[in-house]
């Protein structure tokens, strides 16, 4: 069995790490700059390849014609593909026999896109898991081989879900690729009529609004956490949220209502309590600790 893995992000890792000995090539997203100092950063899977002493490639763009003759001439039985980033070409699924071989992490067709686990969890799915398919030139839109599914817990992070969406796609893929490349596995076209999108992830989804209801943005605060990481303009300037909880306790929206193990925000229906926050040009502390040096009390105004 010989496989060609495509694959940028977290999610992609499992995957990557159950397959290894089989791949031959790993392409990955190039290296991008990130943090305070701007730095290059390797993806994760970069990262896992090169301990893995797998070789690896980081093509701005996988259609380019030279990239897909490289492709070819590695003569891969099939291309299995998990959190990469880029839609891939005709060319490019033709280059190995049985095609480019999806794991997404969502039940297809809902979800279709590049942020299915956030998504699900911003609407309030209690349901999600993992889709394997036959990818086509469509955003998985492809069709469907095995799905696996999973409740969400109430208080699941996208970072938590995601994590555990992964370990299900490494083993989903392991059991069904020995079939899939001797051409033996099911293919089941998805119904158009029940698909969503899941459109990627800009900063401004994750900023929490005090206006809303308490249960929207505790959902709001899952889904994007850790990344890109919700917060809140404050009068205390912006708060990024680390750890925060729902709570029942009602009052006039931004009004602090407890700062007794955290800082208690009214919503507008709950609240939410502000369990581990960081504040701006600062380090990440406890909602109390905040609390106490902003000299927060019940009354007070933060938003």
């Amino acid at each position: 069995m010989r496989l060609i893995f495509f694959g940028t992000g977290t999610f992609a890792v499992p995957a990557l790490k159950a397959l290894a000995e089989r791949v031959v090539l790993v392409v990955t997203q190039p290296d991008r700059p990130a943090g305070r100092g701007m730095k290059l950063h390797p993806t994760p899977v970069k990262l896992a390849a090169l301990e893995l002493g797998l070789p690896v490639e980081t093509p701005e763009k996988s259609r380019a014609p030279e990239f897909v003759d490289r492709l070819r001439n590695l003569n891969a039985d099939a291309l299995v593909v998990a959190s990469y980033g880029q839609i891939l070409s005709q060319a490019v699924l033709d280059s190995a026999t049985r095609g480019g071989i999806n794991l997404h992490g969502s039940i297809l067709p809902k979800y279709r896109g590049a942020a299915p686990i956030q998504r699900a969890i911003l609407a309030g799915e209690t349901e999600t898991g993992v889709t394997l398919m036959q990818m086509d030139r469509g955003m998985d839109t492809g069709d469907a081989i095995d799905v696996v599914r999973t409740e969400i817990g109430p208080d699941e992070t996208y970072g938590d879900l995601q994590d555990r969406l992964a370990e299900v796609a490494a083993q989903l893929v392991a059991k069904w690729l020995p079939r899939i490349v001797v051409g033996d596995y099911p293919r089941t076209p998805q119904d158009p009529v029940e698909a969503s999108v899941a459109p990627k992830v800009e900063k401004e989804d994750a900023e929490l609004d005090c206006r809303n209801e308490a249960p929207a943005e505790y959902r709001r605060f899952r889904a994007f956490t850790p990344s890109p990481g919700a917060f809140l303009r404050t009068n205390r300037g912006l708060l990024k949220l680390s750890n925060v909880r729902i709570s029942h306790q009602s009052g006039n929206a931004g009004a602090v209502l407890d700062t007794r193990d955290g800082v208690l925000v009214a919503f507008g229906s709950g609240s939410l309590k502000l369990l581990e926050v960081q504040p701006e040009g600062k380090r990440r502390m406890s909602g109390s600790d905040f609390a106490n040096g902003a000299r927060l009390k019940p009354g007070d105004r933060l938003i």
